[in-house]
């Protein structure tokens, strides 16, 4: 009876919304939200989930934020619970209402193989459901995050003048162009900003010393979209308290490095330090965790604060 109900659910919204569009607005606009506001050069703010309910889902596409982290580290790692979290974080009403088929919401999985580990199997099945961006976590070296752009990616047309790090993802976009709702899937299904038109996010986690020291090769790999600061990992790999100095130190070697290579930097806030940390030159920071049904008033309040503080009133 639930994969009925998603299944009509899913096909009310490609007739009624996405069949309907005009094909000129969706060629003209990313339709990875957060991808056009980077490219624009303003922050986005997000959230780690790990309730994958309907209830939530529809919350969470109507919270304000511009991406979710859908974590799937250090939760069971199911592919058909991720499909079902994706159709629920489908806003049908937006769609209508803007004319495109853009989720206010980016969707953006963070997997449970670490860098060094095998992503490629995991890759493929998160984005054929229709995923937007993959967080891969501790990442320490620019061969791994080579090998994780290259998962996302299919490979490229012969004389293709982006052709590295060359894709090794398999061909079954069916279902996700279907979640997508466009025609041309497999030519915006790429890693942004390596391919401009590209709507997929890769996201580098920077969660060790030996990540910290490779943070540059890491962020300036081709096909990295963002770079994502693990506060809690990192301290735990240094050996000390997050409060640290030294801990604080690396963070801001990191953020440093972000900024001068004009790559997006993201870190765990709240309303106490958003803002601090903006100012710091994090473009990309959760300011909240773990939400349970839409988003609470702490994350609420750290929403508003970061977007105000950051001039956006989108």
């Amino acid at each position: 009876m639930k994969l009925k109900f998603l299944s009509t659910f899913f096909a009310a919204i490609s007739i009624s919304g996405a069949m309907t569009l005009s094909a000129q607005a969706q060629e003209d606009l990313h339709i990875n939200r957060s991808v056009e506001t980077l490219a624009k050069g303003d922050p986005v703010f997000g959230l780690f989930t790990a309730n994958f309910s309907l209830a939530n889902a529809r919350g969470l596409a109507r919270s304000g934020l511009d991406y979710i982290l859908i974590d799937m580290e250090h939760t069971p790692f199911n592919t058909e619970t991720l499909q079902h979290f994706l159709i629920g974080l489908t806003d049908k009403m937006a769609v209508v209402n803007q004319g495109n088929t853009q989720m206010r919401t980016t969707p953006i999985v963070r997997l449970p193989a670490n860098g060094r580990n095998d992503p490629e199997w995991m890759v493929k099945q998160i984005l054929d459901v229709g995923a937007f961006g993959i967080m891969f976590p501790y990442v320490e070296t620019a061969e791994q995050a080579e090998r994780a752009v290259a998962a996302m990616r299919y490979p490229q047309p012969r004389g293709s003048d982006i052709a590295e790090p060359r894709g090794v993802r398999g061909a079954s976009p069916a279902a996700a162009a279907w979640y997508w709702g466009v025609p041309d899937y497999v030519q915006r299904a790429d890693v942004w900003p390596l391919n401009s038109r590209g709507e997929l996010m890769a996201v580098m986690q920077i969660e060790s010393m030996q990540g910290v020291e490779n943070a540059e090769a890491i962020m300036t790999t081709p096909g990295v979209s963002a770079i994502f600061v693990g506060p809690a990992d990192l301290s735990m790999n240094m050996g000390l308290p997050g409060n640290s100095e030294e801990v604080q130190d690396a963070i801001a070697k990191v953020v440093d490095l972000c900024k001068k290579h004009n790559v997006p930097c993201g870190i765990t806030t709240s309303a106490r330090d958003v803002q601090a940390r903006l100012d710091q030159g994090f473009t990309m920071p959760t300011v909240g965790y773990w939400g349970d049904a839409g988003i609470a008033g702490g994350t609420e309040e750290a929403l508003r604060i970061a977007r105000e503080h950051a001039g956006r009133d989108d």
